[in-house]
């Protein structure tokens, strides 16, 4: 949003369950940050010597107003034209500050301006949860390798949220070492062993799928879940695709013509989904809301559906499946593949996995396998979910 941030407008704007900004109209980079808990942050974004910085001026409220917060904003302002960095000059009078201090810098200027969305709120969500009760009171230079590890111990009951606060903290002091706040290579989070990660991934068999293709079916009569939530299930299992990936999906996107979905974002970025038959001829018979861009429309005007998680709940208790989780349906995708004798590079494919040494095995595979396969896998979990048998070994 943008707008002249006076009290008036400052008091008028509220939180949501996202960090809202507005931006003022005449001074370039002066912003309010409003946060979920409703805390309301003046802030000023600026680039200084070529690198995009991000400065919290302080709370609104006392000691800072709308007026003292925008004068504030045209002083830095001013001294970034001359080349010196208000970040840099505000950290140096601090230059012994507590992870605290700094996490909220790096919040601000790495995670909110480099990380996607999900990806920031999840660094939220370790730090408060786990990292700063632990460490969060140290000073920077401080922290050591027996903190770290005591930290990282304390989370054995939960591995994998353990392995992913350490992963952070030791991407944070690294990035404090880049910032001079910490010496170099002192990172004290090295060396330090990750827990062992049980794997929770849980495949349907064809049999398992029938049940969830009647369940399905039975909600759908009986009229108790919102058609979308439904159809967003369906077309989880018929294409692979992430939770994320379907919610968000665009008409832009379909290319019916070309039997695929093209996203321009995704948690990998850009990638092709290829669709099967099956998928095809769901989204075709999914109607199209006038004013919505969305596949698969929200209850809020021009928005997306936002949750499936009631209807999941109640679609799997109808099926007898109620240890699997949403993200199982893309996993069972990739077993009905493996189960019809496609080789896990093509199936890698499908997915649109990124990792290098899976990419470097199938970057050489043209267009047709993928989508004989794509098709195969559709046609047999469209027989499974429909109760019958489909032959789709691979050739």
């Amino acid at each position: 949003m943008q707008a002249k941030i006076t009290k008036r407008a400052v008091d008028s704007t509220g939180p949501s369950s996202v960090d809202q900004f507005l931006w003022d109209r005449d001074v370039k980079g002066f912003g309010l940050k409003i946060t979920p808990t409703g805390a309301k942050v003046y802030i000023l974004q600026y680039r200084c010597q070529g690198r995009l910085r991000r400065y919290t001026i302080g709370r609104h409220g006392s000691p800072w107003t709308a007026e003292e917060a925008r004068a504030e904003a045209v002083r830095l302002l001013s001294q970034s034209v001359r080349g010196v960095d208000p970040a840099d000059a505000k950290h140096a009078d601090r230059a012994d500050i507590t992870f605290a201090v700094f996490a909220e810098r790096y919040l601000n200027e790495h995670a909110d301006l480099h990380k996607k969305k999900r990806s920031a709120a999840l660094d939220r969500q370790l730090l408060r949860s786990h990292v700063l009760p632990a460490i969060g009171a140290r000073r920077l230079t401080q922290i050591t390798r027996g903190e770290v590890a005591r930290m990282h111990r304390s989370l054995a009951e939960t591995p994998i949220a353990g392995n992913r606060a350490l992963t952070l903290t030791s991407a944070m002091l690294s990035r404090a070492e880049r910032w001079g706040l910490r010496p170099e290579g002192s990172n004290p989070c090295r060396n330090i062993e990750k827990f062992k990660e049980r794997s929770r991934e849980r495949f349907l068999s064809e049999v398992e799928i029938a049940r969830l293709g009647e369940a399905l079916a039975e909600a759908e009569r009986a009229g108790a879940s919102p058609p979308s939530a439904i159809a967003a299930i369906r077309l989880l299992i018929l294409t692979g695709a992430r939770k994320s990936e379907v919610l968000t999906l665009e008409w832009r996107s379909v290319q019916f013509e070309r039997s695929m979905l093209e996203l321009l974002d995704s948690k990998t970025g850009a990638k092709v989904i290829y669709l099967n038959a099956p998928a095809i001829k769901l989204l075709s018979d999914l109607p199209r809301l006038a004013g919505n861009p969305f596949v698969l429309p929200g209850e809020r005007e021009g928005a997306h559906l936002v949750n499936i998680e009631k209807t999941w709940r109640s679609v799997r208790k109808r099926a007898g499946l109620d240890e699997v989780r949403i993200h199982d349906l893309r996993h069972s995708y990739a077993a009905v593949g493996a189960g019809a004798g496609f080789s896990l590079p093509l199936i890698g494919a499908l997915l649109g996995h990124t990792e290098v040494s899976t990419t470097q095995r199938y970057a050489h595979l043209g267009n047709d396998p993928v989508r004989q396969a794509s098709e195969a896998i559709g046609a047999r979990i469209s027989a499974a979910l429909l109760g019958a048998t489909a032959d789709c070994r691979a050739s």
